[in-house]
């Protein structure tokens, strides 16, 4: 199985996330990630999807996303013309054995540490999916107490999705 992106440019209005949502739900496919935000024009969001799935399954959501209401353009982005990122804010036990791999691994990562205390260390992490999860594979062993994911943002370069 392939992964994608998907970006929509939507109005801005009560309910318009339901339909969307709504649409993978009714054609049984899961959703990966899930960012939305206002745009430069409060009147639209822009809502960045990825997606595990075959080409079939590709081509029939941006099918159906593009016959929704309120949905104004939809874009497949392309891996290799697309700039990804993600944030990552991740807590991990602070002990005297494991803080300075902690450390060592934010400085690697390029992570922040944004927060500090005697029982917890807490990480923000920012850059491509991949990097994201290789950093959590370094910090797992040394005790990850809790996590939270942002979900994939996504720009094509030299291309607007309101073209």
């Amino acid at each position: 199985m392939n992964r994608f992106v998907i970006a929509a440019y939507v109005e801005n209005k009560y309910g318009v996330l339901t339909r969307v949502s709504g649409l993978f739900m009714r054609k049984g496919f899961n959703i990966d990630s899930l960012t939305v935000g206002e745009t430069d024009d409060p009147a639209y969001s822009r809502i960045t999807i990825t997606h595990r799935g075959d080409d079939y399954a590709k081509e029939q959501l941006i099918n159906q996303l593009k016959k929704l209401y309120n949905v104004k353009n939809v874009v497949l982005l392309e891996h290799d013309k697309t700039v990804e990122r993600e944030l990552m804010l991740v807590k991990v036990k602070n002990s005297p054995e494991n803080r300075s791999e902690v450390m060592a691994a934010a400085q690697v990562y390029r992570a922040k540490i944004i927060d500090y205390n005697p029982k917890t260390l807490c990480v923000e992490v920012t850059g491509e999916p991949s990097k994201i999860d290789a950093f959590i594979e370094v910090v797992k062993p040394l005790g990850i107490i809790e996590m939270c994911r942002t979900g994939v943002v996504a720009l094509e370069r030299n291309r607007s999705i309101t073209e």
